[in-house]
Formats: structure tokens, sequence, C-alpha cells
């Protein structure tokens, strides 16, 4: 028996036989091509990406009617990311004047393409490297004539089969029939893998490294999707274990589906709003349906990536109504974009694009990107506001740390609305104006943000790594990643009273509103609002029905005075038993 950790995408246990996919990147070869060949090259190229633009169409033409929501848009990614600028065109350039063969034209320009999304510090962008990679996969197959990369040996029975790969592109998932669970060697939480197997609501792990190695056809496996745990040949008494459980979860489901349309409210009659995280305008109907009173962070960044020219109002309007509409009624917290043109927005080098910082992480991203361009931050506001008048929006500026930033992004908001107001003849309507509290120096001044804003949101997945320090993408320093370390909590908290005090609500955006040992701590911290991936809404809900806000508020408010990692672990595993 081999046990195997990597990271949860949860989903729940599952037990089956492993079917391993072969899916690495084929040897690429290197050779020059003599002049005579090279417009023949440049037209095989040519031809190997029109097969793939052609398996990408045609896939999402035939989707079951039950394929998630996501699936849709995750390939229409993938061929954007095929049509990108920087990747055929780029390689047939390198092909007719320097005379390389077609598979290393377009594996260098796709690696240098990849290789710009590492440098980035936000998970969800680090891991659009993965997308290109993928794609590149599928093109370098097709030239070297070895077909699909996918080639999966059907199992007899009912039995569930637990799919082992290194990488699996959302495309190939797509073409699985009865996938039980993943298991996969590359990607984190926010890969677009990772994205569609919790929609499709099956156990997941990623960042296994090795588990395409050390996994054979028809062992049997353990996945357990919640803890990370990958369990490789199983004796006897693990397996009835874990079939055990894996009953459980089955009858756990069922139950928790019956809580969709139960009111959010602890036992003291405390309500409490439960939002969703989305990436893809498709998304936020199926967060309604999960039972999302709203969308709490719809990450726009999806709009600029791999392209040439930024998206127009025009365009970006379309996908924010979709959002709007899809919601019905309830409200959308639209975030304004979250990178910098350095490095995500491939265009030309042209004078508007400022120097690589050698610390993205650090540098002009996010609200300093969009103060910095104020033409193009223009654009999306007036395509936010114009997606207004279809429901209510409320807008997000992410990264704030000065004053004078929100000074500055008020005049815009006022501009904007101005500058539509004279185009359409009629008023804008109002939008709520909050800010994201994602950095140390924007929580120990929340107070000011709080009365100059309508509303604050805090991002704990980046607070709790610039608070500590801490990449949680390195993985030599990922162990030291703690939400609950003291001083990450007393941000939290003092960020949610600064809100109390001044009569604004306050949301938490990131994975500590999913997670379930943190929803008691942050309900006695006072916290109201909650916003956090679909799949994890009803387990949340659950949870808040079983608390009673009153007697946390006293337990947790001992628990913030210690400032003892011991004892605030000991204080926790209290309020577990509230």
């Amino acid at each position: 028996m081999l046990t195997l950790h990597g990271t949860g995408i949860g989903g729940g246990v599952v037990v089956g036989r492993a079917v391993v996919l072969e899916t690495r990147l084929i040897d690429v070869p290197r050779y020059r091509v003599e002049f005579a060949q090279r417009a023949g090259e440049a037209a095989r190229l040519a031809r190997a990406v029109a097969t793939v633009r052609t398996e990408l169409e045609t896939l999402g033409t035939h989707l079951p009617a039950d394929a998630p929501v996501e699936a849709q848009a995750l390939l229409q990614v993938h061929a954007m990311i095929l049509d990108d600028p920087s990747l055929a065109p780029q390689a047939t350039v390198a092909i007719e004047s320097h005379g390389q063969n077609a598979e290393w034209a377009f594996a260098s320009q796709a690696e240098h393409l990849a290789a710009q999304f590492e440098q980035f510090d936000d998970p969800y962008l680090r891991e659009r490297g993965r997308d290109v990679t993928q794609v590149a996969d599928r093109v370098l197959r097709v030239l070297s004539g070895s077909g699909r990369a996918l080639r999966a040996r059907a199992l007899p029975g009912d039995v569930p089969l637990i799919f082992v790969a290194h990488d699996i592109s959302p495309a190939d998932m797509l073409q699985l029939k009865h996938a039980g669970g993943f298991a996969i060697d590359l990607g984190g939480t926010a890969s677009h893998t990772a994205i569609l197997a919790r929609s499709m609501n099956v156990p997941a792990v990623v960042g296994l490294d090795r588990a395409g190695q050390m996994v054979r056809d028809d062992d049997w496996l353990v996945i357990d999707g919640d803890t990370g745990v990958l369990i490789v040949a199983p004796d006897t008494a693990v397996l009835e274990e874990y079939r055990h459980r894996m009953a459980l979860g089955l009858l756990e489901r069922k139950q928790l589906e019956r809580l969709v349309h139960v009111p959010s409210a602890t036992l003291d009659g405390v309500p409490i709003e439960l939002l969703a995280n989305i990436e893809l305008p498709a998304e936020a109907a199926q967060s309604r349906d999960a039972g999302a009173s709203g969308v709490g962070l719809f990450r726009t960044e999806f709009l600029f990536m791999n392209r040439r020219e930024l998206p127009g109002e025009d365009e970006q309007y379309e996908a924010y109504r979709e959002a709007v509409l899809g919601m019905a009624g309830g409200p959308v917290t639209i975030r304004t974009i979250d990178i910098g043109a350095d490095k995500a927005l491939d265009g030309d080098d042209d004078a508007h694009e400022p120097a690589a910082s050698p610390n993205p992480a650090l540098g002009q991203r996010a609200i300093r990107y969009s103060l910095a361009e104020p033409d193009v931050f223009l654009e999306q506001l007036r395509a936010i506001l114009r997606a207004a008048e279809h429901g209510p929006v409320r807008l997000l500026i992410p990264m704030l740390a000065h004053g004078h930033e929100v000074d500055q992004t008020l005049r815009l908001i006022a501009q904007a609305r101005e500058q539509l107001a004279d185009r359409l003849r009629r008023p804008m309507p109002p939008v709520p104006v909050g800010g994201m509290i994602e950095v140390p120096a924007a929580a120990l001044t929340a107070p000011f943000f709080a009365r100059r804003l309508d509303f604050l949101s805090i991002g704990t997945n980046d607070l709790v790594q610039y608070t500590l320090a801490i990449d949680r993408a390195d993985h030599a320093v990922s162990s030291l990643y703690d939400p609950f370390h003291p001083a990450v909590l007393q941000l939290v908290s003092q960020t949610i009273r600064a809100g109390e005090r001044a009569g604004k609500p306050v949301s938490v955006c990131g994975e500590m509103a999913g997670d379930l040992e943190a929803t008691r701590l942050l309900i006695g911290m006072g916290l109201r609002v909650f916003s956090m991936h679909p799949a994890s809404l009803l387990r949340i809900k659950r949870e808040i029905l079983r608390c009673d806000a009153g007697r946390l508020r006293t337990r947790v408010s001992r628990l913030l005075a210690a400032d003892d990692p011991a004892r605030v672990q000991a204080g926790l595993d209290r309020l577990r038993e509230a």
C-alpha cells in the first residue's frame, strides 16, 4: 500500500480501479528546413492548428446535456490560446525566416508564452501556463502523426474508474466516460482541470508529482478529494473503511441537496449571506442553482489573457451582462482587472506597456495597472456600468493600499458614468464600489477604506501570502502557508470590525470562506457574508445552520487574544465542539 499526497479539489471519496492515461508531452525534434521547403513546412503547421481547432469545435458542439456549464467556456479558452498571435503566427515567422522545423518552432513559442505566466504570484494566473502547454501538446501530436494524446483502456463492470495522468486538459476530460475520479501529477486548485473536476463533482487530487509513474492500470485506488490523499493498492481493511466512507458521502450529498432552498441563518437567527466566486460568465447560473444568493467575486482576467488586442467595451459588456442575467436578480460583484500588462497581456511592446517587474507580485498590477492606463480602465468601467442596467452590480477594486488609489478610482468611475450618460442620453444606475483587502497595509487601515467605500471584501489568499511572506505555489515553503496564523486572524478580525463600525458590509472571498474549519471562527469574528466556489456552498450552509453566533462571538474574542499559535489551535479545536 502506498499513500501519495497532493491538493484536494473536493468531491468526497471514491474507491475504484486505475486507468492510466498517456498524456505526457512527446519528444520534439529539431532540425533545419531548407529555404525551398519552408513554405510547405509552414503549411504543415497551419494544417495541424486547423485540425486541433476543428477537434475543439466538434467537442463543444457535441457536449452532452449534463456536461458542466463551464465546459463550453473552457473549450473556448483553449481555442483562444490556439489563435494567440504569439503562437502559430510567430512560429511561422521562425519557420520562414530561420528555417526551424514546425514542431520546434511551435514548441518554442508555446514554452515562451507559458513561462510568462509562471512569473505571476496569483495562482489562477500562473495556472494559465498549463493551458498553453496543453494546447501545444495537442498541436505537437498532430504534427508528429501520433494522433490524440489520450488513450484510455475501458474496464468492464460498474467499478468506478479513476483516471491517472501526468497532466490532462479539460478537452480530454470531457471525452472520458464514467469518470469516478482524477489523480493528476501537475496543476493546482486554480487550474482549469481542477475547475472542471470540481464542477463535475467527482473526487480529484492534483499536484501529486509522481502518480503517473507509481500507478499501474487496474490498481485499486482510493481518492479522498477533501484531504488530497491518493492511496495505491490499499489493503482489505482500508478498502472497506473507504467504501463505507464513500457510501456515507453519497448519502451526505443527497442530504445537502435538500438545503439549497433553506434560508442561511445561525441557530440564534443571524442571517448569513452565501455568495459564489466565478471565473466565467456561464458559472453565474450554475451558482444560483447551487444555492448562492449572488456572486461575491467575478474575476474578469479571462477576457484579457492570451491576446494581442485588449477586449473592447462591447465585448466586456456582453460578458458582464451574461453573468448578471444568469444570476437572475441576485447581486453580481465584478472585480476590475487584477493583472498587469507587462506579462499577461501579450501584446506588442509599445510604449504603454511597463517594463517587466523583477517581482510581479509587488509590481504594477491590479489597481496600480488600471490607474496607470486610464483609457483601458475607463473601457472596463463603462462596460460594468452598462451591465448594471440588467441587474444589481457591485464594482470591486483589487489590491488597494493607498488613499489616493481610492480617490483616483472614484474620479474615473464618475468620468465613465458621465461619458455613458452623454453617449446613451440616459443616466446610469448607481453601482456600489468596494475594495479588496488583501495586503496588510489595507487591513491595518481598514477603517479608512470602510469610510470611503460602500463595502469591503477580504481576499484571504493574498492576505496570508503577503502577511507571512509565503508563496504557496513554492513547494519549499508552502507548508508555512497558514490562514490560521495569529497575525492573519488579527488582520481579518480588524477588517471585519472596521466594517461593523462604519456600517458597511464585509465579505471574505478567499479560500478561507469555503473552509469548514474557518466557518465558526469567521462567524464569531462577526462575518456575515461568505463568498466561495459553488461546490462548497451547501457544506458551509449546513455548518452555519448548526452555529450559535452569540456564543461564538464570546469564544472567538478569547481566541483572538492569544498570540501563541498553539493556543490559537487549541481555541479552534474548542470552537468546533461549540
